[in-house]
């Protein structure tokens, strides 16, 4: 889901310049590797960079095709117009943390990265009535928007220009988690030659403007 705007734009610029037609299905990264892992027919798939290297090391994916398509960092973000919370340190952040009557993250890799935090900073059991776990496929921003979540973390580029929120700010240095999400093709594709094309475009420098739009960094 954290690239599902980029690879949108990308998809439409690609198709105009050479008239191969893509579509994208845009889910979960725990419901797309589970359903590449099932043998569902996909010519690629682009997720996580740790979640292609488990499907290549299960023969799901043709590793040798794999490009890296862009990188993306963890932000903060609340409902619109209310107050900011000091995210500049990671003492503020961890204050805000436990000032919040909600906290809400994703099942992906920045749910991960804060519940590990949490546990770092030894808060976990104190927030745990706290926590909102977003369900696959929906965005935090969502929960943050109609109010279910006070305090919320995602990928910058799954909260960039939603509706309802204000974003704080990224991770700071120190406890940023930096993102990479690849791309490779399956072993199931009929339509390798095209995708092979697909996934060359995705990487080029011709494509950096739009990830930066999105809230991400060519990887």
């Amino acid at each position: 889901m954290a690239t599902r705007h980029v690879l949108t734009e990308l998809t439409g610029n690609f198709q105009a310049q050479s008239g191969q037609p893509v579509a994208i299905e845009s889910v979960g990264g725990v419901d797309a590797a589970r359903r590449v892992s099932h043998g569902e027919p996909f010519d690629f798939v682009a997720l996580a960079s740790d979640a292609i290297d488990k499907l290549a090391a299960a023969g799901h994916l043709d590793a040798s095709t794999r490009v890296d398509v862009a990188r993306s960092g963890v932000a903060i973000a609340i409902k619109a117009g209310t107050p900011r919370p000091d995210a500049t340190s990671e003492n503020g952040v961890r204050d805000a943390v436990l000032a919040a009557r909600s906290i809400g993250y994703s099942t992906g890799p920045s749910g991960a990265h804060l519940t590990r935090l949490f546990e770092r900073w030894g808060i976990a059991g104190t927030i745990a009535p706290r926590i909102v776990q977003a369900q696959p496929g929906v965005p935090v921003a969502t929960l943050i928007a109609r109010g279910e979540v006070e305090l919320g973390f995602q990928q910058l580029s799954e909260l960039v220009n939603m509706p309802g929120i204000d974003i704080v700010g990224p991770l700071p240095d120190g406890i940023q988690l930096l993102t990479v999400f690849s791309a490779a093709l399956t072993h199931t594709s009929q339509h390798a030659d095209a995708a092979r094309a697909f996934l060359a475009f995705l990487a080029s420098t011709d494509t950096a403007a739009v990830k930066l739009r999105h809230g991400m960094e060519p990887a």
